[in-house]
């Protein structure tokens, strides 16, 4: 049984015909029939009779149309309590994101909702390859993702907004001969050793694309996902390195110089499912996602 059901039951004791009950839920005589045969089906003793020319309820079918109105405060108490909570200008919401843009956008996130009644932000820090980014949708109101900018799309199944078109730069040492350059092609870099991303991260592939730029295979020397440990090693010696020009902490040992030749530009997009947004404190915080992201891009 289900809640049309019980609620046609109720009208029925009230009106006593099925014409009658039809007219009063605009619909048609026979699909309150149908309605009266799906409930009566589970249920072993008949809930109507025919009185003459009239349908009335048994003393069974009574005791249900009684129950039907509690069942119908009960979910209309539910509803009330779910549209509050959809509401609510506060309430958790939790938000996960990749290192470098956790390090960006977590700080502005966290001031901009310190005061009372705004929403309360669940952080969480979450470096997976690209693919297994809407996944987290699952388990989280809204996800930072990164994809270089000619990747396939995010899947139908989330909703994706762009917050930044981060430039890839290379990084490199102050003092390293290339620093000279106001820019660098991928013939410039191909023989320097490089510091670079596992398998299955979005910056692998520019690498692969500069490789393919300069005619060479890069000299993969060390393999490393935090930008920040990242940035110790280039100013160590370790090699060049493809780094985020906006979500990075400047390193005082290192200067960026933009890649001319490949096309070296990450997305940075915030996921969910597109249900999430349904509670005033997820878009609350998803306003302030974009304002980060303008603060971000302007230094």
């Amino acid at each position: 049984m289900d809640e049309r059901q019980l609620r046609i039951l109720r009208e029925l004791g009230e009106l006593g015909s099925v014409t009658a009950v039809a007219e009063a839920l605009l619909v048609t005589p026979s699909a309150i029939s149908q309605q009266l045969r799906l409930l009566q089906r589970p249920i072993p003793v008949p809930l109507t009779e025919r009185r003459g020319r009239r349908l009335v309820l048994t003393d069974a079918g009574q005791t249900l149309a009684g129950s039907a109105i509690e069942v119908e405060s009960a979910l209309e108490r539910a509803r009330r309590s779910v549209g509050e909570f959809l509401d609510r200008p506060d309430g958790e919401v939790s938000v996960a994101a990749f290192h470098s843009a956790a390090a960006a956008f977590f700080p502005l996130l966290l001031r901009a909702l310190a005061a009372p009644g705004t929403p309360v932000p669940r952080l969480s820090d979450e470096d997976v390859p690209q693919e297994d980014f809407p996944r987290l949708t699952r388990e989280y109101d809204l996800v930072l993702a990164h994809r270089l900018e000619h990747a396939p799309p995010w899947p139908d199944t989330v909703t994706a907004t762009t917050l930044l078109r981060e430039p890839l730069d290379v990084a490199m040492p102050a003092g390293h001969p290339l620093a000279a350059k106001r820019r660098v092609t991928p013939r410039d870099v191909a023989d320097e050793p490089w510091i670079t991303v596992h398998d299955g991260f979005p910056v692998m592939a520019t690498i692969e694309a500069v490789s393919a730029a300069a005619g060479q295979r890069l000299h993969l020397a060390h393999r490393i996902n935090e930008f920040a440990v990242v940035a110790e090693a280039v100013a160590a010696g370790g090699g060049l390195a493809l780094m985020p020009r906006w979500t990075m902490r400047r390193h005082p040992a290192l200067v960026l110089r933009p890649l001319s030749g490949v096309r070296a530009r990450r997305h940075i997009d915030v996921l969910h499912r597109p249900e999430r947004t349904a509670r005033a404190a997820v878009r609350t915080v998803l306003t302030e996602l974009h304002a980060a992201a303008r603060t971000v891009q302007a230094g």
